[in-house]
């Protein structure tokens, strides 16, 4: 179906962005909406009061079973359980990795040197000899970045591809396929530690292969981002992702303290890694097997006719192959494939053409690279944040975990208690009065941006600020908890931010554009570490809070950039590659165009 943005006067319901309208309607909708049969079709009633909202995603699923209903409610558990692998695993895995390659370095040495002697290194253990040696450490460290690196790089050249799939062959595969490459890697992992006289821990990095190339959590993320879009209304879609990431910052938060009990309880650090692998197989299964398909197979048809059009459009691959070589012909179309392959194809999507797209462009453009952003400090400031409180605070473990305990426990609460409380207040209740004034109901779509998702976004950036800049002026511990506990409520930022990505495309789209974040998450969580941790290291010593000046100045910089983003921009059906573009539209978008260029500064 195809959205009008017509002219003041015109026919039917139209939009602009300057409008305070944000009912999107076709001539079709008007009439199937004020005509005698539309009881049926839109939910209304034969007194006149309809009795909710109409929306294209639930004609998809119209008459099918509960069970076979989609709903971001069959994705919460497994994907709680799939971050909880993650969040649950990171610090064993990382001590697993120390004391494998301590282990490996004194064997080494004493093979050189038969009268060097050094104690048991036991995995899970305290191993003192080990920690305080530079030349494991350094080797730790060195053998960790490359494990980082090479998840990052595979990740975002394989979360783009899986996004672009899962819209035209369905989302729970694609997140099925995201957490067997988990499955490889917790298995290398479980055989590198039972024997790890005879596999050597480099074999972890084949498992780091296996994950990356699957997508890794960079592609579980936005795929499950993407199905919650999919079955969910634009006007509770940011409340859906909202929950999406408050299973995320719970499992993160609790996940090595429950890691930590467990290996405590069972006495072996192996342990945690076969409920790790337990987890991913689980997530598999219930992704195959129970979650319903949240993409019909309508959609999935219509993206794949739009993707086959924009390949024959595309110039087609020279004829060569290499003579005498069996599926020669084959060969010579993947050389071609991979010579002619651009790595940051897929971010064209952000950078939509045509007239009129500037502003569309603008908007994708902004929000993709604060949502880039605020992932990359959130995933890599937490250590530094540790080590800053260890140092300047003098706490421990146990202080430690209590203090991030405490700053998921308020992200959650602030995204499934509040967040739901915002949306009731300023959306479900104004579009309930407004039907009861119209007795039509309104038609829901991909529109854009609301005017409470850009306030949202503003209002949580702006409260990362005031928590950054809390951080590099306080010295006493109870303040720098309450600059944390005022950083914690940002958390709506970036639960907004993918909710209101979703609605600036076409829904046969989402897929796309979400892989295509997520190959800038994967880029920043490469990135970021390296610009973070490098900076402490340099600063510890002379100015320690160096490193809140970069992150309030990041989210500074974020902040203002939000208020360049316009709500109720969108990309219409002739803006979509390969779709029949009007004429008349297109000359309209070209004055509408001339008009932004001179737009310095957005209203």
């Amino acid at each position: 179906m195809t959205d009008v943005r017509q002219r003041p006067g015109a026919p039917g319901v139209s939009w602009n962005e300057s409008s305070h309208d944000r009912t999107v309607v076709d001539a079709s909708e008007i009439t199937t909406l004020l005509g005698a049969d539309s009881e049926d079709a839109n939910g209304g009633a034969h007194d006149g009061h309809p009795r909710k909202d109409s929306w294209a995603g639930y004609a998809d699923f119209e008459g099918v079973p509960w069970w076979n209903k989609p709903s971001v409610w069959w994705l919460l558990f497994p994907y709680a359980l799939f971050t909880l692998a993650l969040g649950g695993s990171m610090v064993p895995k990382l001590n697993l990795i120390i004391a494998l390659i301590c282990k490996r370095y004194f064997t080494d040495r004493s093979a050189a040197d038969p009268a060097f002697a050094f104690q048991p290194v036991i995995p899970g253990g305290n191993n003192p000899q080990c920690t305080e040696t530079p030349e494991v450490l350094r080797l730790v460290a060195a053998f960790t970045m490359v494990l980082n690196i090479l998840i990052g790089i595979l990740s975002s050249l394989s979360a783009p591809k899986l996004g672009a799939l899962s819209d035209r062959y369905g989302r729970k595969h694609m997140m099925a396929l995201c957490s067997a490459g988990g499955v490889v890697s917790e298995i290398i992992t479980i055989a590198a530690a039972t024997y790890p006289e005879s596999i050597h821990y480099n074999w972890l990095i084949f498992g780091a292969f296996f994950d990356g190339l699957t997508g890794s959590f960079t592609a579980g993320t936005v795929l499950s981002h993407a199905y919650a879009a999919d079955c969910t209304p634009p006007s509770k879609r940011s409340v859906a992702i909202g929950y999406l990431h408050s299973c995320l910052f719970t499992s993160l938060a609790f996940g090595p303290l429950l890691a930590g009990y467990f290996v405590e309880w069972t006495g072996s650090l192996l342990s945690i890694f076969y409920v790790t692998l337990g987890c991913h197989i689980f997530f598999i299964f219930v992704m195959l097997f129970v979650t319903p398909e949240s993409l019909s197979r309508k959609r999935q048809l219509i993206a794949r006719e739009k993707h086959a059009t924009e390949q024959a459009a595309l110039a087609p691959a020279p004829e060569w192959s290499p003579s005498g070589i069996p599926g020669g012909k084959y060969l010579g179309k993947v050389i071609h494939s991979v010579r002619t392959a651009n790595p940051l194809a897929p971010l064209t999507i952000l950078f939509p053409k045509g007239p009129g797209t500037k502003r569309l462009r603008r908007n994708l453009l902004v929000l993709a690279l604060i949502d880039t952003a605020i992932l990359g400090a959130g995933m890599s400031s937490g250590t530094v944040i540790i080590l800053y409180t260890e140092k300047v605070f003098h706490w421990g473990n146990f202080e430690s975990s209590r203090f991030l305990s405490l700053v998921s426990t308020v992200r959650v609460f602030v995204l499934m208690g509040i967040f739901p409380v915002i949306n009731y207040i300023f959306r479900t209740r104004p579009a309930a009065r407004r039907r009861r004034e119209s007795g039509v109901a309104l038609v829901e779509k991909n529109a854009g941006a609301d005017d409470l998702d850009v306030w949202i976004m503003r209002t949580a950036l702006m409260s990362d600020v005031v928590g950054m800049i809390g951080y590099i002026f306080v010295r006493t511990s109870p303040l720098f908890v309450l600059c944390a506990i005022i950083a914690a409520f940002g958390g709506l930022g970036s639960a907004t931010i993918q909710a209101s990505l979703s609605k600036h495309v076409p829904a046969e789209q989402v897929g796309q554009l979400l892989g295509a974040i997520g190959l800038l998450h994967s880029l920043a969580r490469v990135v970021a570490p390296m610009l973070f941790n490098g900076l402490f290291a340099l600063t510890v010593s002379t100015f320690p809070q160096a490193f809140f000046v970069l992150l309030a100045s990041i989210f500074m910089v974020a902040t203002l950039a939000s208020f360049f983003v316009r709500p109720h921009v969108y990309m219409t059906e002739d803006e979509v590659p390969g779709s029949n573009a009007d004429p008349d539209r297109g000359s309209n978008h070209a004055r509408q165009s001339a008009l932004e260029d001179d737009e310095l500064v957005p209203s």
